[in-house]
């Protein structure tokens, strides 16, 4: 897989490429990530990628020929074209307009052969990118960077992982937070690691048993594997109700689930009553 990021920082990513599962990746053949400079596509002599935006308001906006002649020096098609021959490729604006990036679509993302990473800056990008360029925008959370190279290198890391022999144990990213997996689920139905199904991850524990007075959850010390496989259920759903509820609405709930969710919710109305 290639990876090219498209930004006026390049030597911002000196750094976070170069440690960890992205450096990996990059060492073992599995990816190749390339930094292209946009201010070495403008033609004057202070290397002018912004200008202000018709109509008014306040702030500066990219330019569109810049981005364009660096994505043709790439080899990179109009977005229509890429349609057109379904090419496995992938232009994305990271932008604060854009859609959410999830596990899914870091998922959608690794099994391309290409992805153009395009980093926003200043008061956003000519539309006339978003258009005819890119064929999707991308946001990392509801929240505004000052640009999208911050963003880039968190999908970039995302990704990397996913590839595969990226990770030593690669069923240890089917079984992470956020992600779904229905081959998993119906191979390990009864495997105590229990995969997260699109729950928040369960949490662990590892060695000395008892430290500084607390201690490991008894299940997981138990040896039965059933009872730690409803353990680490149990315990991903809670946490999932109470730091991202939202993700209840796209999960797979067995009986055995629902009745505990809607002990829990009693149970947590009864202490805010008591309260």
């Amino acid at each position: 897989m290639k990876t090219e990021i498209v930004t006026i920082f390049p030597d911002f990513f000196k750094g976070p490429l170069d440690y960890g599962i992205t450096r990996r990746a990059q060492e073992m053949g599995l990816a190749q990530i390339a930094v292209h400079d946009l201010r070495e596509f403008t033609h004057d002599r202070h290397h002018t990628v912004d200008d202000r935006p018709f109509g008014g308001g306040e702030g500066m906006v990219l330019k569109p020929e810049p981005l364009f002649e660096c994505l043709e020096s790439l080899g990179v098609a109009p977005r229509e074209e890429r349609f057109s021959r379904t090419a496995p490729e992938s232009v994305i604006l990271l932008s604060a307009q854009g859609q959410r990036f999830t596990q899914k679509v870091a998922a959608e993302l690794a099994s391309l052969d290409r992805v153009v990473l395009l980093c926003g800056r200043y008061e956003g990008v000519d539309e006339r990118v978003t258009d005819f360029l890119a064929d999707r925008e991308l946001s990392i959370g509801d929240y505004v960077l000052s640009g999208g190279e911050l963003a880039a290198a968190v999908i970039v890391e995302a990704v990397m992982r996913l590839l595969p022999g990226a990770v030593g144990n690669e069923a240890s990213t089917r079984q992470e937070s956020f992600t779904v997996d229905t081959n998993l689920r119906a191979a390990n139905a009864a495997d105590s690691t229990c995969g997260s199904e699109g729950l928040l991850d369960y949490p662990h524990y590892t060695r000395p048993a008892e430290y500084r007075g607390m201690g490991v959850p008894e299940a997981l010390m138990s040896g039965n594997h059933e009872e730690i496989r409803k353990w680490r259920r149990q315990q991903a759903l809670r946490k999932t109700l109470r730091n991202r509820p939202d993700l209840l609405q796209g999960a797979a709930l067995s009986k055995e689930d629902e009745k505990f969710v809607a002990g829990f919710k009693l149970a947590e109305q009864n202490a805010r009553n008591r309260g």
